[in-house]
């Protein structure tokens, strides 16, 4: 039976729900450990993969009043995770104030700031990573090849040259270099296709990045393109939409779906509104109890076994090695 607090289901999310239960897998949260904020839509890049439609003239922000509310939340919450997603996080006027905030707070350990990199180094933000290293802010930075010509095919001319400058400033503060300073990369295709190994790929990362250019790191996440948003336009606009749910849905990975982040991430959007994942938060499926939920309406507490809702996009995070806000999710 559906669960009523869901958004009816369609076609495409009964066609997840059937190879779920083909392979005697039923997909609920377990524990939940980290509260992932949609900080916005603003941007200063617009890149072809982008899930949120990001860009600068996005005027989508999380106001100061919703930031207050998070934060009483979490105060209470025994949350010890806190992830930045955007947009560009470091673009909301509030940006330092909500980091000095959540570092007040003692339950919360860890704090994550999904960066594109080039914002470090653009006019405005140049203290940037020095505030990020003071607030012992953990960073994962986008950095979809080692090569500029993929780099720049994806995310735009320049944006190559400016994110290695931008780790090389990271390191030189020890990001990368020290626990204390963790800076993770992500990897995501060029592509209609699926990422390869992560742990080769990262072994390729870390060999070419150091070599040509001294850069440090210590992961690299592979993470699949999702057929959502601006991804799915370019498919359709390219004629591959097909046959990239095609590959998705043949290469579906039983073994993937028990890491999914969705079990265990409690995603939010920039007015505080609550999803199960960033992704089913861009396609519009948030929570309801006969109206919308927000995250002020909700205690942690209660969403262990809560039926996770679904559809054709999920078969993005379950193909192959599966994909996460942390890499794969099955060896």
């Amino acid at each position: 039976m559906n669960d009523p607090s869901l958004p009816n289901p369609d076609i495409a999310s009964l066609r997840f729900e059937a190879t779920l239960r083909r392979h005697g897998l039923d997909l609920r949260r377990g524990h939940t450990d980290v509260l992932q904020i949609n900080t916005g839509k603003l941007c200063n890049l617009t890149c072809v993969h982008c899930h949120v439609n990001a860009g600068p003239q996005r005027k989508e922000i999380i106001s100061r009043e919703t930031i207050d509310r998070v934060l009483d939340w979490l105060a209470v919450s025994g949350i010890r995770t806190v992830d930045l997603t955007g947009g560009a996080p470091e673009m909301i006027p509030d940006f330092k104030s909500f980091i000095k905030r959540l570092r007040a707070l003692p339950e919360v350990e860890t704090i994550i700031d999904r960066c594109n990199l080039t914002i470090l180094n653009q006019p405005g933000y140049e203290d940037m990573a020095e505030f990020l290293a003071a607030h012992r802010v953990s960073i994962v930075a986008s950095m979809p090849c080692y090569c500029a010509e993929n780099v720049n095919a994806q995310r735009g001319d320049g944006v190559f040259d400016s994110s290695i400058l931008a780790l090389q400033k990271l390191n030189a503060l020890g990001y990368g270099r020290s626990e204390a300073l963790r800076l993770d990369l992500v990897f995501n295709p060029n592509g209609d296709k699926l990422p390869p190994p992560q742990a080769e790929l990262e072994a390729d990362y870390k060999r070419e990045l150091k070599a040509h250019f001294g850069i440090d790191f210590h992961s690299l996440f592979c993470i699949t393109n999702m057929p959502i948003s601006r991804f799915k336009s370019w498919l359709k606009h390219s004629g591959r939409l097909d046959s990239y749910m095609d590959l998705l849905r043949a290469s579906f990975n039983p073994a993937a779906a028990g890491g999914l982040m969705c079990r265990s991430t409690l995603s939010i959007g920039w007015r505080g509104e609550v999803y199960d994942c960033d992704f089913n938060q861009q396609l519009g499926m948030q929570w309801k109890n006969g109206a919308p939920l927000f995250l002020w309406d909700i205690a942690l507490s209660d969403l262990e076994g809560r039926a996770i809702a679904t559809g054709e996009h999920c078969f993005g995070c379950t193909a192959g090695s599966g994909s996460s806000c942390t890499g794969v999710t099955a060896s």
